[in-house]
């Protein structure tokens, strides 16, 4: 384990690209996955997430997602097929040789999270954060409103939901150019897929969050799931101690 929560782990992932990881705390492995334009660091180290996870028990493993954080930005195409997030996420479980698992992300992180679990993934637990129904089923209407704020940065009206999008880019310090990519990267999953996910999952999204559709249809949505509101929108959940908390109690009950 690295020194410090603060401090990049690095493997290459399925097709050779480098990929970053921190970890906290010990106990059963729980991965972290962080939202689109954000990082591991910002999304659950900033605001204390990650260390309530580990001080209930948990060795917490947070990626910087592909093209965002630490890890590897490249601008080639080539490089974002559809489901890239998903194989990473496959890709960083078999290099660290986890069997017995817990799996949560927020937002992007959220939909990654649940491809993995379409696909094959079988977490102890899961938690779906800051994601509605529409966002897992139907990923292009989200995806069209980042598409426009990477191709017209600079020309939004103060204030605008798309100019404090663009603020946050700035803040992270994200490449627009890879960012762009990620958004060809996205995979639909269909509402029947869902129902044969039996990993017992917290639905956790802001009360007053809904970027990405219901989250109460999502939990309903899957066989073994409930819905939990936190306070905040799809932004402000994230700086809020509830997330954490909540994350927490779950996996440990």
């Amino acid at each position: 384990m690295a020194n410090s929560p603060t401090e990049p782990q690095f493997f290459d992932s399925f097709d050779g690209i480098r990929l970053a990881w921190r970890e906290l705390g010990e106990g059963q492995p729980v991965v972290l996955i962080h939202g689109y334009f954000s990082n591991a660091t910002i999304n659950w180290i900033k605001y204390g997430h990650a260390a309530r996870i580990a001080e209930a028990g948990f060795r917490v493993i947070m990626p910087d997602l592909r093209a965002h954080g630490d890890s590897a930005k490249p601008h080639d195409a080539a490089a974002y097929p559809p489901d890239v997030l998903m194989r990473d996420g496959f890709a960083l479980i078999a290099h660290l040789g986890l069997s017995d698992y817990d799996l949560a992300g927020y937002s992007l992180g959220g939909r990654t999270a649940m491809r993995m679990l379409a696909n094959g993934a079988r977490p102890r637990r899961a938690v779906i954060s800051g994601m509605g129904l529409q966002g897992i089923v139907d990923t292009a209407g989200r995806g069209s409103y980042f598409h426009n704020v990477l191709t017209n940065l600079g020309s939004f009206a103060r204030g605008s939901s798309e100019w404090l999008t663009e603020a946050f880019l700035k803040t992270t310090g994200g490449d627009p150019v890879a960012l762009l990519h990620i958004l060809d990267t996205f995979v639909d999953t269909p509402r029947d897929a869902l129902g044969h996910i039996t990993t017992p999952t917290l639905i956790l999204t802001g009360e007053d969050d809904d970027d990405n559709g219901s989250a109460q249809d999502l939990a309903a949505a899957l066989p073994d799931a409930r819905y939990q509101a936190i306070p905040g929108n799809h932004m402000s959940a994230v700086l809020k101690p509830e997330l954490g908390m909540a994350i927490a109690a779950f996996l440990a009950a």
